[in-house]
Formats: C-alpha cells, sequence, structure tokens
C-alpha cells in the first residue's frame, strides 16, 4: 500500500511540474495541444494542428490565460510545426536522450483532448522508430507506438517520462484500434524545431530509399565502431540512391562521414547537407565496406489536406 501511495504521490508531482509547460493551441478551425521549447515563446505543435488555420493562432496557458500566437513554420515529414507565443518568460521541459527512450518503460500523456484542458494519461512505450502511412502519402518514420490514451485534441502535446523528460510529441491514433497511438521522438523534434526557428522551413536533400534502424552483431560493431545502422529495404528506381548503386539490404553507415544510427539521423543528415553530392559509407553482403556518392536534389514534399 505504502509503494502505491508513493507511485501516486511521484505521478502528482510530476503532472503539477509539468503542466505549465503544456498549452492549448486554437484557431477557427481546429484545437489541439503544444509545449514550450523556450522561455521567449517559441513552442512546438503538430503541422495538422495548425495547417488548416491561419498563421495567427491562440495559445492558452495552462492558467487559462490566452495570447497570441504565430506560425513560424511547419514540416510535413514530421508532422511537426514550431509556433511563437507572445510573451516570456514560459516554462520549458527537458528532451529525453534516445538512450533513455526504451521499450515497456512508463510515460504520460497530458493534453487537451476534445478540449478537456490538461487531461492525463498513462501507459508505455510500446514499441519505438516504428513506420506510420498517412493518407494524403506521407510515411512518419521513427516513430514511438504507446498506449497512453491520446485523442483528438491530444496532437502536440508531450508524452513524458518518469523524470520529467520529454520522449515525444503525440501525434495520432489508428482510428480502428484500441490503446495503440504514436508519438513523434523527441530526437526528431530537436533539430526540426532547431531547423524551422532558424529558417522557417526544412529542406532535404531527396536518395530515394526505404530504411528502418537495425543492431549490427558484435564483429561489425567492433570493425565499424558503432552498434547501430540503416538497412535499405527498397530502392526507388531513377532516383539518387538508385545512379549511385544502392541495393536491398545494404547497410548505411554513414553520410559524409557521419554516422547513422537510425532513420532520424538519416533525415538529420539529409536535412543539413549543403552540398548536391553526398557520401555514403555502407556494408555489402559479401563485399564488406563500401563508399558511394550520391548526386542528390531536393525533395518534394506532398502537400497535406
Amino acid at each position: 500500500m505504502k509503494l502505491l501511495q508513493q507511485f501516486s504521490d511521484d505521478l502528482e508531482a510530476l503532472v503539477a511540474r509539468a503542466s505549465p509547460a503544456v498549452v492549448g493551441v486554437e484557431h477557427p478551425r481546429g484545437h489541439g495541444t503544444g509545449l514550450f521549447l523556450t522561455p521567449d515563446g517559441y513552442l512546438l505543435t503538430n503541422r495538422h494542428v495548425v495547417v488548416r488555420g491561419t498563421r495567427k493562432l491562440t495559445v492558452q496557458l495552462s492558467n487559462g490565460e490566452e495570447l497570441r500566437g504565430t506560425l513560424v513554420g511547419s514540416d510535413a515529414p514530421t508532422d511537426l510545426a514550431v509556433v511563437r507565443a507572445e510573451g516570456d518568460g514560459f516554462p520549458t521541459l527537458p528532451l529525453a536522450e534516445p538512450e533513455a527512450v526504451r521499450v515497456g518503460q512508463l510515460v504520460m500523456a497530458i493534453g487537451n483532448p476534445f478540449r478537456l484542458e490538461q487531461s492525463v494519461s498513462l501507459g508505455v512505450v510500446s514499441a519505438i522508430n516504428r513506420s506510420v502511412p498517412l493518407p494524403n502519402g506521407v510515411m512518419l518514420e521513427g516513430m514511438l507506438q504507446t498506449d497512453a490514451a491520446i485523442n483528438p485534441g491530444n496532437s502536440g502535446g508531450p508524452l513524458l517520462n518518469m523524470r520529467g523528460q520529454v520522449v515525444g510529441l503525440n501525434t495520432l491514433v489508428l482510428p480502428y484500434a484500441q490503446g495503440i497511438g504514436f508519438a513523434v521522438s523527441a530526437t526528431t523534434a530537436a533539430w526540426i524545431a532547431s531547423l524551422l526557428i532558424q529558417r522557417g522551413k526544412v529542406e532535404r536533400r531527396f536518395l530515394g530509399i526505404a530504411a528502418t534502424a537495425v543492431s549490427l552483431d558484435a564483429r561489425l560493431t567492433q570493425e565499424n565502431g558503432q552498434s547501430r545502422a540503416v538497412r535499405v529495404l527498397r530502392v526507388q528506381e531513377g532516383t539518387p540512391a538508385h545512379d549511385a548503386g544502392l541495393q536491398v539490404d545494404d547497410l548505411l553507415l554513414a553520410i559524409n562521414a557521419r554516422p547513422v544510427h537510425s532513420v532520424d539521423d538519416l533525415q538529420r543528415l539529409m536535412a543539413l547537407a549543403t552540398e548536391e553530392e553526398v557520401t555514403l559509407d555502407l556494408l555489402r553482403k559479401g563485399a564488406g565496406r563500401k563508399r558511394a556518392r550520391a548526386r542528390t536534389r531536393p525533395r518534394v514534399e506532398p502537400v497535406a489536406a
């Protein structure tokens, strides 16, 4: 009984500490949730929360105060957007490091489902690095799966671990299932938000592959100095990857000499690439380590409905 009471007290303290950083995001055509990233008013939410609204938005604080918000930028491939609220001195929450997120970990979702402000639900991380297709043709990569209750209006709110760190941004739930929700990882959110704040958009170079993160065995880890890589699942014909000779089952280790441990790393490095040509380090079964050069081009994104 004492253990249960202590657990309850800890959850109560976590909610009290986290809630001030969680806001409502409103416009005439919809609503959702957001999370303050910086004390000077930059907040993160989902793109689908704001894309149908005007650039002028209403940000509702946890104490009920309403502020004017302005859309800074959005990114369709990750369904993320940055809004800036008028004001300063806002509370923020720390983002979890990738290694701090594990399957089975207890997590808490805070948000405004159906405009029920500051609603809290509890669950676990069910899986990491999920790929989730959307009806508009966008594929969300590197998603966290959770059974914490996520409903319309939760979108853009934080998924927190028991240390009060943000492990992801609640994004969607499968409409035909119960208890299967998805969140954009905090790692993805961090670099996307940085680029949106700096540039107002995220520009990526296009390779033309489908891929998934994999763990390397002990021998490959020792030989290559990294324990994870990205396996190529599909190479689209006529793309830079196809022209560079990439093959299905190639293990992508690095881009421009920067290690690739996950699909998120792949996306980030392609977004940060400034030159048209990128250098790819890869492992091919039966052929060992290889280097390829791909002449990339800007990625054209489908427009969300």
